[in-house]
């Protein structure tokens, strides 16, 4: 009987997860290929608003964090595979992806935004881009959403947001769609971007409800509500601020 009740015990905490301890090692799933919120510098050391974001609410948590670059293409089902234990990686909380994942409360949130040479296009309506080649994020809520409304459009998918405009640049579609944050750090404000414009007016996705947070395992409740609890101290105490506005002029918090 004894026996029998140590078994359900264990087995109870494989489906909750594993217990959090302060001081112990974790493991943080980033991308490596998102400026200015990550990217690896030519010594190979990551930076950005994520991974400042990342090691901050590592600290507060009082855990030593190691960085896992992944594609982020492959980064939930390595999450799930254990291969680390949280993802700190500009991910769009949406329903779909709640199927696979939780979420942290959101840190940031950003509209989406239109990209094109300086006028090609007064807008960015599917009547206005029909027969038009989209350039977007492969597997991300812009696809889905040019996927569903710009159906008489061809798409051209990149594996990262930055290829957006690489492609763009090259000719090899007529309008990109992406972040707008990273359309003004990674191309627009640099000497690639001259010539282009925005397009129209900027798009909040899923609603302007979901936001971009730190995704975990299902089973790991208690992992996610420590980082929540970090999340709200970050902000409390300037951290946030001060880490945002090293990269930004402007707030990305969703908050205001």
């Amino acid at each position: 009987m004894l026996r029998r009740h140590l078994l359900a015990a264990a087995a109870l905490v494989a489906v909750a997860g594993p217990a959090f301890a302060q001081g112990q090692k974790m493991r943080v799933g980033v991308e490596g290929n998102y400026p200015p919120f990550s990217q690896i510098s030519p010594d190979g050391k990551l930076s950005g608003f994520d991974i400042d974001i990342a090691n901050a609410v590592c600290e507060r948590m009082k855990v030593e964090c190691t960085l896992v670059q992944q594609e982020f293409d492959g980064i939930i089902p390595a999450l799930n595979a254990k291969r680390f234990d949280m993802i700190v990686a500009s991910m769009t909380i949406t329903e779909e992806r709640k199927k696979a994942v939780d979420f942290s409360d959101p840190y940031y949130d950003v509209p989406s935004r239109w990209v094109a040479k300086a006028g090609a296009f007064k807008e960015a309506t599917p009547e206005a881009l029909k027969g038009k080649k989209i350039i977007v994020l492969r597997n991300s809520p812009r696809a889905r959403y040019v996927a569903e409304r710009y159906k008489d459009s061809e798409v051209l998918l990149v594996n990262k947001e930055t290829d957006v405009y690489l492609e763009l640049a090259a000719g090899r579609g007529d309008i990109g769609f992406g972040s707008s944050v990273v359309s003004s750090e990674s191309f627009l404000k640099r000497d690639a971007g001259k010539g282009f414009e925005t397009v129209g007016q900027t798009v909040r996705l899923e609603g302007g409800t979901g936001g971009v947070g730190i995704a975990v395992r299902k089973s790991d409740t208690e992992l996610k509500d420590k980082i929540n609890a970090a999340l709200k101290a970050i902000k409390a105490d300037g951290t946030y601020k001060r880490l945002q506005d090293k990269y930004f002029d402007f707030d990305i918090s969703g908050e205001s």
